[in-house]
């Protein structure tokens, strides 16, 4: 047996040696599958659903919610239809017998009243890196900021020393890792970062191994360049900006190893200015960007990203309404990351009420890192909903809906419609809004990716 067959996880063997057994378990999948005798179904589908959904309609089960006895069909890796349970039986499955069972290529998946919900989507990770900043907990707690500890050789320039050092494949290992515990809590789609580099040939490594896990598991995962995460040791700023912009850059977009660029906009790491410099230069070769802006003093960096017209600004805990407004206008998204001032112990006051009130459009994500070890969208939901008052179906929006709107692939909707990607969860509740009222469990019960089911926790 080929020594990667001990790398990458295998469920379904060719016979084949390798990486591509993985490829083939990843590919074959029953002709169709009917998921029938459902609880509530969050198909997302009010208005456009290119566009998310903001205000007040964030929180309308009404116009986004099938009632329970609905089934959901799906054929290959698309839904084909969405109908009452008894009508796709009588027409796909007349042989069904009431238990979950499969005839020919044809699987029938009985929900028993459990509710679905679409794939979660992850939009801002940190999914590669090496070592462990445990220690860094007793720091803050003694008093020391996010900065002081990055000052003393702690934070982000502790990880790259401890990720410098590893190989593509043991990148690629823990990233599998990852995405997998990801995946047994609902994820479908998760953005990945690089920036534990911070230099060119690191960076790259990162990226190449970021793409090499999307390869092997089964949630799609798409690249960011992050290169401009910090200022290296020992180099001087504006030796390391010439390198991000006449070398970084460059070299990435000739591999097409990022479909975005990342900078963290933040005062003491890059300022707007350099910021500026850096997402001109990527645009230049093609490449949007996702900006990490307003994490701990509003900077302007969110009015910045809306000014480049960013895909996304992420954290902006400390934005301006006039910065939220113009995201806004823009069609920049707010993507808010409550895990981050949980570990850090800061106050968790970001105004999500405000921005459903004033029609801002936004998401939430994990913002998995270091120091923020949350791979669970739920638990994720879980905050937003019981620290700062969210509506637990408005989350759901903002986990699935909405970052899909920012991801630039048709096929993922972050819906549960005719046409789109097949990637849905069945939850131990018979509401949708279950999906994030487990927080010290998982609420999924079995995941459907591109039309696989990939994992069952029954």
């Amino acid at each position: 047996m080929c020594a990667q067959c001990f790398l990458y996880p295998v469920s379904y063997s060719t016979g084949v040696a390798g990486r591509h057994c993985f490829q083939a378990s990843r590919k074959w999948r029953p002709m169709g599958v009917l998921v029938v005798n459902c609880g509530e179904i969050a198909h997302m589908n009010d208005g456009d659903a290119s566009k998310p959904l903001v205000g007040a309609a964030m929180m309308d089960k009404e116009a986004n919610v099938h009632p329970p006895g609905m089934g959901i069909l799906v054929s290959g890796s698309s839904i084909d239809r969405v109908s009452d349970s008894e009508s796709l039986c009588s027409e796909f499955a007349p042989w069904w017998d009431g238990s979950d069972a499969m005839e020919g290529e044809f699987r029938v998946l009985d929900a028993s009243g459990k509710a679905v919900i679409p794939g979660l989507i992850d939009s801002h990770t940190h999914l590669l890196w090496g070592g462990d900043r445990s220690s860094e907990m007793r720091l803050r707690q003694a008093g020391m900021s996010y900065k002081e500890i990055a000052d003393a050789g702690g934070g982000i320039a502790k990880t790259v020393r401890s990720t410098r050092g590893l190989s593509v494949q043991e990148l690629t290992r823990i990233g599998i890792s990852r995405a997998n515990r990801a995946t047994m809590t609902g994820t479908t789609v998760m953005e990945a970062k690089s920036g534990y580099g911070l230099d060119t040939k690191s960076e790259l490594r990162l990226l190449q191994a970021i793409n090499e896990v999307d390869q092997h598991t089964n949630a799609k995962i798409l690249p960011t360049w992050l290169g401009a995460h910090d200022f290296p040791h020992r180099r001087s700023r504006e030796e390391y900006l010439e390198e991000l912009v006449c070398e970084q850059i460059p070299a990435v977009a000739e591999q097409g190893v990022a479909m975005w660029a990342d900078v963290f906009c933040e005062e003491g790491w890059f300022s707007n200015e350099e910021t500026e410099v850096i997402v001109r230069a990527a645009a230049e070769y093609g490449i949007p960007s996702r900006l990490h802006v307003d994490e701990f003093a509003d900077s302007g960096g969110l009015a910045l990203a809306a000014e480049l017209g960013a895909v996304s600004g992420d954290h902006v805990a400390k934005s301006s309404p006039d910065s939220r407004q113009a995201a806004s206008d823009s069609g920049t998204m707010q993507t808010f990351l409550p895990g981050t001032p949980l570990v850090l112990g800061l106050p968790m006051d970001a105004p999500l009420a405000s921005c459903i009130e004033n029609e801002w459009a936004f998401s939430i994500a994990t913002d998995y890192n270091p120091n923020c070890r949350i791979l669970s969208m739920p638990f994720i939901g879980s905050l937003v909903t019981t620290r700062m008052s969210m509506d637990p179906f408005a989350a759901l929006v903002a986990a699935s809906r909405n970052p899909a709107t920012t991801l630039d692939q048709p096929e993922v909707t972050g819906t549960i419609v005719e046409g789109s990607r097949a990637d849905l969860s069945l939850i131990w509740s018979d509401s949708v809004d279950g999906w994030c009222q487990t927080p010290g469990e998982n609420p999924i019960s079995t995941t459907i990716i591109d039309g696989s089911i990939v994992n069952s926790n029954n």
